[in-house]
């Protein structure tokens, strides 16, 4: 049945040997739409990003561009605003009729890492065409902290998809009759738009902005971190903030989202004309996501913006993306915050899980 394949289905192929992995997989690395990527043991610092391009693999094209190996055996220092390539523990052999795409894990992109999975004969980053046989690596760009990472540590993620996937918006809007998507007016568009909050109801804390000098995060440590050490707190009185070229924050959806469990979503950008800024760098919503029997009642998205070219002045309620929803294949067998671990459901402003509560 065409769809997002479901944990049942990963777990098959994994059987099967369509993923393969030397190392055996680790306990919960498949998640309900979508299976997660780990670190080999080496990165290669390279001179810039690329891509191995039609026919070519990546390993040829790696001379092109290295400039040192890094064992990451005992753990190393992936440096800001330095690009690495890191082979993948993880190998596809696709069926003729399954293509994926690829994202950065939520907590990867709350700290600002850019990191995208790139193949052989790849001519796109994050996507990977139907019948796929090789490696996987992945391109890793820390853009605000850098970072310390081990082998087998999870910054990536693989969502498998058979046939057309995506609800056009008289579906969606037939969806939303059927089960509401968003808190308030659905605005259904090439997708669900979703707008920021810039005036909470406790407080004036609307957000935080990296600071341009913190220290190392170490991947390994969960609420460790104090967040004045890495975060400046973003306040507003008027509902406006300006946003600064280069700098990046972590705000989050006016709207209260909801994935039912027979779909999955993927965060897209909105319009470059409407600013320029991106937002969100993690774009997958499982299953179950704000789905009340999984623990929640809608939960809001955390947006993850950084501002180009010129300063914009961003205003509550702004449209900013939208979200594609994606039909299943079939129901997973857990859904999002349901017997797996999910550091974010029902989340409001949040920072990854690698901080403490402010």
């Amino acid at each position: 049945m065409n769809g997002v394949l479901p944990s049942q289905t990963i777990t098959a192929m994994i059987d099967a040997g369509r993923i393969a992995s030397d190392i055996p997989f680790a306990e919960g690395q498949v998640q309900p739409a979508s299976l997660d990527l780990r670190l080999g043991s080496e990165a290669f610092r390279v001179r810039a990003s690329f891509l191995a391009g039609e026919g070519q693999s990546l390993r040829d094209r790696l001379g092109q561009f290295e400039m040192h190996r890094i064992d990451l055996t005992g753990g190393a220092v992936l440096e800001k605003n330095c690009v690495y390539v890191v082979p993948l523990m993880e190998r596809l052999e696709l069926p003729g009729d399954v293509n994926a795409v690829a994202n950065a894990k939520s907590s990867t992109g709350r700290l600002d890492l850019l990191t995208r999975v790139i193949t052989d004969g790849g001519v796109e980053f994050d996507r990977i065409g139907a019948g796929y046989r090789g490696p996987l690596y992945a391109e890793i760009c820390p853009r605000s902290f850098s970072v310390l990472v081990r082998p087998g540590m999870r910054l990536n993620q693989i969502r498998f998809r058979r046939g057309k996937v995506a609800l056009d918006d008289a579906a969606l809007r037939a969806l939303h009759q059927q089960t509401p998507l968003v808190s308030g007016q659905a605005t259904i568009s090439e997708g669900l738009a979703f707008s920021v909050d810039l005036k909470p109801e406790d407080g004036r804390l609307v957000g935080w902005r990296a600071r341009p000098h913190a220290g190392v995060i170490d991947l390994d440590r969960v609420g460790q971190y104090a967040p004045r050490d890495f975060w400046e707190p973003v306040r507003t009185e008027d509902g406006r903030i300006i946003l600064d070229p280069g700098a990046f924050y972590i705000l989050v959806s006016r709207e209260a989202v909801h994935i039912p469990p027979d779909y999955a979503a993927e965060m897209a950008p909105y319009l470059a004309m409407v600013g320029e800024f991106r937002v969100h760098y993690a774009g997958f919503f499982d299953p179950g996501f704000g789905h009340a029997p999984a623990g929640g009642a809608g939960a809001r998205g955390v947006l993850e913006v950084r501002c180009h070219e010129a300063p914009f002045a961003l205003e509550h309620g702004q449209i900013v993306g939208r979200l594609v929803y994606e039909r299943m294949s079939e129901r997973p067998e857990a859904l999002y915050g349901e017997g797996i671990a999910s550091n974010y459901q029902g989340q409001g402003l949040k920072l990854s899980k690698h901080f403490r509560a402010p």
